[in-house]
């Protein structure tokens, strides 16, 4: 029989029907319904649907059937927990063995991302054994991997902060003091204005240290001030200009130099322009804005820029053709003429010049090639300095004069140079013969191109001292070329 006492055998027919019938009638239910220790009750229908409506019965479980219930239970949740662990066990060996590929990977690379967005190369120390190079302390680490056989990655990032710790020293300011003469209504007024720029140190002799700049720096400049890597400070003169090629070679004496100074600062390393490329890296060292040293990077925009430079003076503006420059996308800013443009390997390549170029695009500086650059700087060097005198010492030649402008020169021939048009009468020019029409070219072997190059040129020369001029003086047949000695006066000779 079943759990619930139900007959597990009897036959489907009417006599068994019958039987089991009479038996349940006549035993009192020995074959009835039993619902556990609740007795059992026989015979009609009507007796079997009561007891459900009234619920007065409930069946209960075995006690075995209860206690394969709780343990099936338990079985089930430590089941459930057993696998949970383990399908956490393998997720984490799972996510770990994809990191550890994922790096293995990286470090064969040679590169890794951080925030998407910088790389950076990552070896061991058996894989950056002989493979990092050095040169004049830039380091350079380079890596090559193959991508599905076909792609090549290559990371390189470079170092400069080597290179600007070595060559820093070589690199000064320099500041300037101008005095700016103005005439109105007859009356000339001054002002004075201070400019910067930058130099390099490119040598030494017994008594100087030399330093080369561009010419404009130094040009029309009352006094010229040198500050040094360390922050001390020492007066330059002019030592030899060149002004086509916007270049000049000053001079510190070694006695305004502090010990400390010297001990900090360095001669420059001169590399060559002429085996630069496009694409190279550039470094560029200057006093920008005049705020002090700052450095900036780039590279190689291109090589051999042909540049118009306006020369300027006090009564003509004149388009001048001036050599070939290094372009470079490197920063230089007003305040960086001068300075140096390096290699990786930290040799000065250019002497950077704001003034060349246009204001109105970004990312264009220019530099003098050094190559073409050196043999100037060296015949500069070999000058003898030159010590300007105080204002009120000054010698004069007792003339007033004009600039030769380009169209008269083409017109009528007449040399480049000062037009002499009054001679102050007993001044050193009138007992020396120069009259008006005279042309002067020349002073003590200065080629004179311009009124303000002759001013800027008696600033040396003190009164009483004995000059030699180179004129060209016009007769009917055309100019001819004289020399005479002219000894300045002082100032009060030509009021």
């Amino acid at each position: 029989m079943y759990e619930n006492n139900y007959p597990n055998n009897y036959e489907h027919t009417p006599t068994g029907q019958n039987m089991i019938n009479q038996t349940n009638r006549s035993q009192g239910g020995s074959n009835s319904y039993s619902y556990g220790s609740n007795g059992s009750f026989s015979g009609a229908n009507d007796g079997f649907y009561n007891e459900r409506r009234t619920n007065q019965y409930r069946p209960e479980k075995k006690p075995a059937n209860a206690h394969n219930s709780s343990s099936g239970t338990g079985k089930k949740l430590a089941i459930g927990i057993c696998c949970g662990l383990l399908f956490g066990i393998f997720a984490a060996l799972g996510f770990n063995a994809i990191d550890f590929a994922a790096d293995f990977a990286k470090a064969r690379m040679g590169m890794s991302q951080t925030q998407g967005t910088t790389a950076i190369v990552e070896e061991s120390d058996e894989q950056t054994a002989g493979a990092q190079e050095s040169q004049s302390g830039t380091e350079e680490k380079q890596e090559t991997a193959e991508v599905s056989g076909t792609q090549i990655i290559k990371t390189t990032v470079t170092d400069v902060t080597e290179v600007v710790k070595d060559a820093m020293p070589a690199v000064v300011s320099v500041n300037g003091r101008y005095v700016e003469k103005m005439t109105f209504w007859g009356q000339e007024y001054s002002q004075e204005g201070v400019g910067s720029g930058s130099g390099i140190i490119v040598g030494q002799n017994d008594t100087e240290l030399l330093l080369v700049t561009n010419y404009h720096v130094v040009e029309s400049a009352e006094e010229l001030t040198v500050q040094f890597v360390n922050g001390d400070q020492a007066q330059a003169q002019v030592k030899g200009v060149d002004e086509d090629k916007d270049l000049a070679v000053i001079a510190v004496q070694l006695g305004d130099i502090s010990s400390e100074a010297m001990d900090q600062i360095a001669i420059a390393k001169m590399g060559s322009s002429d085996d630069l490329t496009v694409g190279e890296p550039v470094i560029a060292i200057g006093n920008a804005l005049g705020y002090g040293q700052s450095v900036t990077t780039g590279v190689v925009s291109a090589l051999d820029r042909t540049i118009g430079a306006v020369v300027q003076s006090a009564s003509q503006n004149m388009d001048t053709e001036i050599n070939t420059f290094i372009q470079t996308d490197a920063a230089i800013n007003p305040g960086n003429s001068g300075g140096a443009l390096l290699n990786i390997n930290g040799e000065v390549i250019g002497i950077n010049s704001s003034k060349i170029g246009d204001t109105r695009v970004e990312g264009m500086g220019y530099a003098i090639p050094i190559s073409d650059a050196q043999p100037i700087i060296e015949e500069l060097m070999e000058k003898e300095t030159r010590l300007k005198v105080a204002e009120e010492d000054r010698g004069y030649l007792g003339i007033t004069g004009v600039d030769v402008k380009t169209e008269y020169s083409q017109l009528y021939g007449a040399p480049k140079g000062v037009y002499v048009s009054t001679v102050t009468e007993g001044s050193g020019a009138d007992k020396a013969g120069i009259i008006r029409g005279d042309i002067i070219v020349e002073l003590n072997g200065e080629e004179i191109t311009s009124m303000a190059e002759l001013k800027n040129e008696l600033q040396y020369y003190a009164a009483g001292t004995t000059v030699e001029l180179k004129l060209m003086q016009a007769y009917p047949e055309g100019y001819r070329e004289n020399t005479v000695k002219v000894t300045l006066g002082g100032q009060s000779s030509v009021q």
